[in-house]
C-alpha cells in the first residue's frame, strides 16, 4: 500500500493507537463491571456511558500525542461534531459491539485507524475482555495485554499474516447481531465448510490471524466500525472490497461516513 509515511511511521502510529486503546479500555472495563447506562441513540443504534467515557479518553490522548490530525469519532458525530478533514484524518469507534457488551458476553473492541488518500494505513483494535490486541501499520501483529496495562515490546508480539483460503471449504464469519437476507445469499454462493458468528470488529481479526477467511456485510455500517479492521487485514496480506470490487474507501463526508455493501477475505490466491 502507497503512503506519504514511511513504514516505520506507519509502525509507530499504529503503536500510539494501541498505547492509547489499552487506557481507554480500561475506562470501559470499570463500566462494565458495574451496571452501564444505556440509551438509543438517533440511528436506532444503542449508546452507553462506556462509549462516552473511553471516546473521551481517546480524544484527549490523541490531542496530546497526534495534535495535527483531525478526529472523526462516533460519539462526536452523533452530537453533531465532525471536524474537516482533509487526505489525512482518524476515525475513532471508542466501542464497536454495545450491544454485545451490554450483553457481558465479551465480543467488544475499541478501534482506531489513521486514513491517508482514502485508504487506511494503521490501526488498532483491543479487546479488553478477552485482553487481546491487534496492531496493523506495515506489518500486522497480536498480543495479550490487560485493560489499562503498558504496552507490550515487540519481543511479546505475535506477527499474524491471513491465509490463501482452504480448498476443502471457507470459514465464514457473520455478525452475532445483525442478520441479513442479503447474507445469507452470498454465503450460500459460497464453499463453505465452517461457520461462525462473531460481534464488533473481532471478524476482521480473525481473518487478519489467519483463522477464518470470509465476513460479507450488507447491512448499514459506518466507516469508524470497520476501519481499524481493514488496517489491520491489509497489513496481513487480506482485503476489504467493496460491492464494486475495489478496496473500501474512507472519508465519504457527502455520504456522513457510511458503508456501502463489503466482503472481507483473507489473503489472494
Amino acid at each position: 500500500m502507497s503512503s506519504s509515511l514511511s513504514d516505520s511511521a506507519r509502525e509507530e502510529i499504529a503503536e500510539i493507537f494501541g498505547r492509547i486503546a489499552l487506557v481507554a479500555g480500561g475506562v470501559v472495563m470499570k463500566v462494565y463491571a458495574g451496571a452501564p447506562r444505556a440509551r438509543t441513540k438517533a440511528d436506532s443504534s444503542p449508546v452507553c456511558d462506556a462509549d462516552e467515557r473511553a471516546e473521551a479518553s481517546i480524544l484527549a490522548a490523541l490531542a496530546a500525542d497526534l495534535p495535527d490530525i483531525p478526529v472523526i469519532a462516533e460519539e462526536s458525530v452523533a452530537r453533531g461534531r465532525v471536524p474537516e478533514c482533509g487526505a489525512r484524518f482518524i476515525l475513532v469507534d471508542p466501542l464497536d459491539g454495545t450491544r454485545e457488551f451490554l450483553a457481558h458476553n465479551g465480543e467488544f473492541t475499541v478501534n482506531l485507524a489513521l486514513i491517508e488518500d482514502g485508504a487506511p494505513i494503521a490501526g488498532a483494535i483491543y479487546a479488553p475482555a478477552l485482553e487481546k490486541l491487534w496492531l496493523g501499520g506495515a506489518t500486522a501483529c497480536l498480543c495479550a495485554a490487560a485493560p489499562g496495562a503498558a504496552l507490550p515490546p515487540a519481543a511479546a508480539r505475535k506477527k499474524i499474516a491471513a491465509r490463501v483460503a482452504p480448498a476443502d471449504g471457507l470459514v465464514a464469519l457473520a455478525s452475532r447481531s445483525h442478520g441479513e437476507a442479503e447474507t445469507e445469499a452470498f454465503l450460500a454462493g459460497l464453499r463453505i465448510a465452517e461457520r461462525t458468528n462473531v460481534g464488533s470488529s473481532l471478524k476482521f481479526c480473525m481473518i487478519a490471524e489467519g483463522a477464518a477467511d470470509v465476513y460479507p456485510r450488507f447491512g448499514p455500517t459506518m466507516e469508524w466500525d470497520i476501519a481499524a479492521g481493514d488496517a489491520i487485514l491489509r497489513a496481513a496480506g487480506g482485503r476489504v472490497l467493496g460491492a464494486d470490487g475495489a478496496p473500501a474507501r474512507y472519508g465519504k463526508r457527502a455520504d456522513h461516513f457510511r458503508n456501502g455493501p463489503f466482503v472481507a477475505w483473507g489473503r489472494a490466491n
